[in-house]
């Protein structure tokens, strides 16, 4: 296998070397071809993008493709939308790149090609890059901006990339919401205008809308056929996405960071990466575009993307800031006793002058309240060794309340407009700190270094983010770089996280940002996952957990078993089904084990040993949705199936109860047509087991026909209810 995997890699790159020579470019994964025109000493142009190419193909594209500006610049041509704008020193607002020359280099899982372009009268330079996975068909491409002019030139508008689409009936599928609602999908066509998907929050960017889209070619979007590219801008801060579309045959799609208040002056000889702009193709529908980014994000673009997570319980629920060593150590024998693997103390363990007793005060401040915590962290881990589990903790490192012993030393480290008042978040005191300058990075690296040199024990970092920047300056920039700030806080993050990357490889973080406010590719190389949404109810779930799995893995999405009545929505939902929607995920739990029945724990402990067993084709199996909750029938199912297709996990939650209701019969996806699967449902609560139960069938029958599933639980007339889910185990037959 290595010795063919290093020959198809060789072969690419001499497909890539004789198409140099024929002034053709071709950037190929395994099952993927993007074409470019790169004549010496004209413009780069886009051909091509989608499946692999033959030869023989590739040979006739230039003939009858129509070539368009793969990077187009403004100046020369300005009624055209442009990915890239710039000022000169001079004040000349023009660009006119033209291709210098083209190289590849073989990395251990990609080949990189570099198309370098200069402008034709000013020594200003752009590297269009573009790294194509051999593991993972995804293939992403950035820009390195320079210069040699005497004087600063500045970038009015940077975009990582641009993507020639022709038109035709192409639907737009993108991410939508708000905190406790996040990453609701949005369908729609691609019609005449300026179709425009941004973030301006500063810190966070994915509460609201999404860096990532899906385009589908043929029509009105499927989850398992037709073809679609997805789009994905790897990137933690404020971005933009465009689609033009004007009165030619193509959409243009543009990704980049959101120049709005950040036009860059970039000093001679400086060097400006724009974040990468990840595409992927998949004839097999939406479900198959995020196969293939799941596959790439757990293999390259997620910390320990490939080690299955642990069962964890989070104090937040439970106890909110009410934190004591009594309650912890309880709560750690609780999780332990019902097989669970982790414990996280959450928001309010910390504060000296400054007591952490609600949301407005003490951040910065990260000491142990001894008040609350006698014996310390060092108490807590002598208890986690007690019960034989792990031990994790919540902080909100970039972050600072203005009652904090850290305001106090160090107001000029808040980000902050010079001259202005402070503008307030959380509550009425909370405050962001300025992670570009170099000191704040310090900090907050030594928050986490603090920690994890005095207790190397902790296995688990909860990192919080709950403020956007909500007033525009720096005490640390200069004056004529106030501009710099929003690029430069996610510089100063990046370099943060690297650090404590290299000195804790690790230690499992997770990503929390007000819930799901940093679920994006730009930061998830340094985290493990990230908080789904602090809303936990399950239905609501549903639909957020069914958007988020379009560009993000399961491995990746934070799920938790939560109370009843719900402490966001109120609403009563039955155990079995927050169970149910909790093992699509991270399996974990916000319900308190001391507030439940000797019924309720027992259904909670066999959920945990049952999720043990599914957990490898959870977290690391391929996805296929099969019917949508934004669909409106009544029922929503999806399943994971293991690479080999020997197993698969199958999920149906009814999404609406009437009397006489009709649901459609569900058909699964993704299994070996020729293959025996036995059936077994986990988590039952029946009286009577359902009608398959331990039958064995073949993948092409429950592809083709499905199992009829029961739309209701057949439980005492005491426990019916208007919820009903299923899991079902698939298990191959040999």
């Amino acid at each position: 296998m290595y010795w063919t995997n290093k020959l198809k890699m060789l072969w690419a790159g001499l497909l890539l070397v004789g198409s140099i020579q024929a002034q053709q470019v071709c950037v190929s994964t395994p099952g993927t071809s993007l074409v470019l025109s790169a004549p010496e000493g004209g413009e780069l142009k886009y051909v091509y993008y989608g499946p692999k190419l033959a030869p023989a193909d590739l040979e006739q594209l230039p003939a009858v493709e129509k070539a368009l500006s793969a990077y187009p610049a403004y100046g020369l041509y300005p009624a055209q939308e442009a990915a890239l704008a710039v000022e000169h020193g001079d004040g000349n607002l023009t660009l006119d790149l033209a291709v210098q020359r083209v190289s590849t280099q073989q990395e251990e899982k990609a080949l990189l090609t570099v198309v370098e372009l200069k402008d034709k009268v000013y020594p200003f330079y752009v590297n269009i890059c573009y790294r194509a996975w051999q593991d993972a068909d995804v293939i992403e491409t950035w820009t390195e901006i320079s210069h040699a002019e005497k004087k600063p030139v500045v970038l009015t508008r940077f975009d990582s990339g641009c993507l020639p689409i022709r038109r035709g009936e192409v639907w737009l599928s993108h991410l939508n919401g708000s905190w406790a609602n996040e990453s609701r999908l949005v369908e729609e066509p691609l019609l005449p205008g300026m179709k425009v998907i941004k973030n301006k929050d500063g810190t966070r960017n994915s509460h609201t809308s999404h860096a990532e889209v899906m385009l589908s070619l043929d029509g009105q979007p499927r989850e398992n056929q037709g073809r679609v590219i997805g789009v994905a801008l790897c990137y933690g801060g404020n971005y933009e996405l465009r689609i033009d579309t004007q009165d030619d045959d193509y959409h243009r799609l543009f990704a980049g960071i959101n120049p709005d208040n950040s036009y860059y002056k970039l000093a001679k000889g400086e060097r400006f990466l724009t974040p990468a702009l990840a595409l992927t193709y998949s004839r097999e529908g939406l479900s198959g575009s995020s196969r293939n980014f799941h596959r790439w994000a757990r293999l390259h673009k997620l910390a320990h993307g490939t080690t299955p997570r642990k069962i964890l319980l989070n104090s937040w629920e439970g106890v909110y800031f009410d934190i004591n060593q009594e309650g912890m150590d309880q709560m750690m024998g609780d999780i332990a006793s019902m097989g669970g693997e982790l414990f996280v103390m959450d928001d309010g363990w910390f504060g000296d002058k400054y007591p952490r007793k609600t949301d407005n005060s003490s951040l910065g401040d990260w000491v142990v309240d001894k008040n609350k915590l006698p014996e310390g962290i060092e108490g807590l881990l002598a208890d986690a060794r007690k019960h034989g589990i792990k031990f994790g903790i919540w902080i909100e490192p970039e972050m600072a309340n203005t009652t904090s012993e850290l305001y106090e030393k160090h107001p000029e480290w808040v980000v902050k407009a010079p001259g202005r008042d402070l503008v307030l978040g959380r509550g009425g005191t909370q405050v962001v700190l300025d992670l570009s300058n170099p000191k704040v990075q310090d900090f907050v690296f030594k928050v986490v270094d603090d920690l994890m040199t005095a207790y190397p024990e902790i296995d688990y970092i909860k990192w919080d983010a709950n403020m956007p920047i909500q007033n525009h300056g720096s005490n640390y920039l200069t004056m004529d770089k106030q501009s710099h700030l929003y690029i430069d806080y996610h510089k100063g993050f990046e370099a943060v996280c690297q650090r404590i990357r290299q000195k804790y490889p690790d230690l499992t973080i997770q990503a929390c940002a007000s819930g799901g406010g940093r679920a994006n590719y730009g930061i998830l190389p340094y985290f493990d996952e990230f908080w789904v949404s602090d809303n936990t109810d399950a239905l609501q779930r549903i639909y957020m957990q069914w958007g988020t799995s379009y560009f993000f893995p399961a491995i990746a999405m934070a799920s938790h078993i939560s109370a009843a009545p719900n402490h966001q929505t109120f609403r009563v939902i039955p155990l079995k089904y927050r169970i149910d929607v909790a093992m699509s995920g991270r399996l974990g739990m916000e319900i308190q084990p001391k507030n439940m029945t000797e019924e309720e724990k027992a259904l909670c402990k066999k959920a945990i040993e049952e999720y043990k067993m599914i957990r490898p084709v959870v977290q690391l199996g391929d996805i296929y949705r099969l019917v949508s909750p934004y669909d409106k029938l009544g029922v929503a199912s999806l399943m994971y199936v293991s690479e080999a297709k020997e197993k698969a996990v199958f999920y149906w939650w009814k999404t609406e109860h009437f009397v006489n209701q009709h649901l459609p019969r569900v058909t699964m996806a993704g299994l070996q047509p020729d293959k025996s699967y036995r059936i077994r449902e986990l988590n039952r609560i029946d009286n009577e087991p359902l009608a398959f139960e331990g039958k064995v069938f073949t993948g092409a029958y429950l592809m083709e026909q499905g199992l009829e599933i029961p739309y209701n639980h057949r439980v005492d007339y005491h426990k019916q209810n208007d919820y009903s889910s299923r899991v079902l185990y698939l298990e191959e037959v040999k």
